[in-house]
């Protein structure tokens, strides 16, 4: 092990534990965080520390005593997340953490169309008065949502209009977060990376490439900001949840999503991932579209 120990949260989760997993293949001191650690993977040379959910200021103290950096995964969505993320925040700072990055959203600002991006705004915000090194990691949607919110009848549905997305992936997220995370200089101080694909598409151009793989009829239908509620009432879920995965739409086709940005491919020293590459790697992710037979 050599260097200052990194501690990854949300280590159990798709973006945490590969970033987790590259770290500790370096030979980097890491530790990993979650609410359960029973869930927390089984990385070789990483250690694991007790249950730390955000929100215990106690539990997360103990948990990031004696780390430098925080790798600070963003909570699952709920109305407490910009306080829980503050308490984290708190903590690492009262026990001399020295630098946290944080993964945010890109377009993160106060008047978001998408409600969840101004939590991390408000996130931002606060890690920028804390007194401490920080750095945003801004993603993009997920290329693996796009497959994942098309139904098996082949269609996707939402508010994006005709406005433009430049998904990006896990993969590209977690080796672009190890790049930083690595690099113990000051250059990534105070940034915010946006990180993206290659490309930016429109939703209907995301179900011709499904259709493409998956060999049968897959299509974007574009909703009107009612029809998105009313799609989604029979979900049962919150009224704040409904109107961040509608406003996630909203947001593509107000040309908040669209921006492409070379970060990946800098900090990679590697292209970012089409959507189409990602496709042919990952055949699972549209498994479910797959025709019957």
């Amino acid at each position: 092990m050599n260097g200052p120990l990194i501690a990854v949260t949300g280590a159990s989760g798709a973006v945490g534990g590969r970033v987790a997993r590259r770290l500790a293949r370096t030979g980097a001191p890491v530790r990993l965080l979650g609410r359960d650690p029973a869930r927390l993977p089984d990385i070789p040379g990483a250690d694991r520390a007790p249950a730390a959910p955000y929100g215990d200021g106690e539990a997360m103290r103990r948990a990031l005593d004696g780390a430098h950096t925080l790798f600070l995964v963003s909570a699952h969505e709920s109305p407490d997340r910009v306080r829980e993320h503050a308490t984290a925040i708190d903590a690492a700072v009262a026990v001399g953490v020295e630098r946290i990055v944080y993964v945010s959203f890109q377009g993160a600002a106060p008047d978001a169309t998408f409600t969840f991006a101004r939590d991390h705004w408000e996130t931002e915000a606060h890690l920028r008065t804390a007194g401490v090194r920080h750095t945003f990691l801004r993603d993009n949607w997920y290329q693996a949502g796009l497959p994942a919110m098309t139904g098996t009848d082949g269609v996707l549905r939402g508010p994006g209009g005709e406005g433009k997305v430049a998904a990006v992936t896990h993969e590209d997220i977690a080796d672009a977060a190890a790049a930083v995370l690595l690099d113990e200089g000051t250059d990534h101080d105070g940034l915010a990376h946006d990180l993206t694909g290659p490309e930016a598409f429109t939703l209907a151009e995301a179900a011709e490439e499904l259709s493409r793989v998956t060999g049968r009829p897959v299509v974007y239908v574009p909703e009107t900001r009612e029809e998105a509620y009313a799609s989604r009432a029979g979900y049962g879920a919150p009224e704040w949840e409904v109107a961040g995965w509608v406003t996630s739409y909203e947001a593509i086709a107000n040309g908040e999503l669209a921006a492409v940005s070379d970060a990946v491919p800098t900090l990679t020293g590697r292209p970012a991932t089409s959507f189409a590459d990602f496709l042919a790697a990952n055949p699972d992710s549209y498994r479910h579209l797959l025709p019957a037979g």
